[in-house]
């Protein structure tokens, strides 16, 4: 057994802005808040904490720092557009008209950022 086996995950997402990203995180993705102080805003993604923690100065990654594993990622697409969430693609990775992309195992996989430019990624594993 390893050290961590029995240990649960917890997530965290930098923000400049605490109040801003907790609108985002709540109204737009739909999680549910499950506690809030000046140094962070708790959510509850499907029994998985995620924080975010107020930072002074972002600085950009240009790569995924928070996923969620969906099992229809075309209706969850839709849906989050129609909340005004932009999805974005990348060079040399064709998306379809929806903004999905599906990898060459076949599973589908589309990303969009939050309010600080942090990189979110939506997955629907096909196997």
């Amino acid at each position: 057994m390893g050290a961590l086996d029995d240990g649960r995950l917890i997530a965290f997402v930098p923000t400049t802005d605490l109040a801003r990203a907790r609108a985002f995180y709540a109204e737009t993705l739909g999680l549910r808040v499950a506690e809030e102080s000046p140094f962070a805003c708790v959510f509850d993604a499907n029994g998985t904490m995620l924080r975010l923690t107020p930072v002074r100065k972002l600085s950009r990654v240009r790569y995924t720092v928070v996923g969620w594993g969906v099992g229809d990622i075309a209706s969850t697409v839709a849906a989050l557009r129609a909340a005004g969430v932009a999805f974005v693609s990348y060079r040399g990775m064709e998306v379809d008209a929806a903004g999905i992309w599906t990898a060459p195992g076949g599973d589908h996989v589309a990303w969009f950022e939050d309010p600080d430019g942090n990189l979110l990624s939506l997955t629907q594993f096909v196997a």
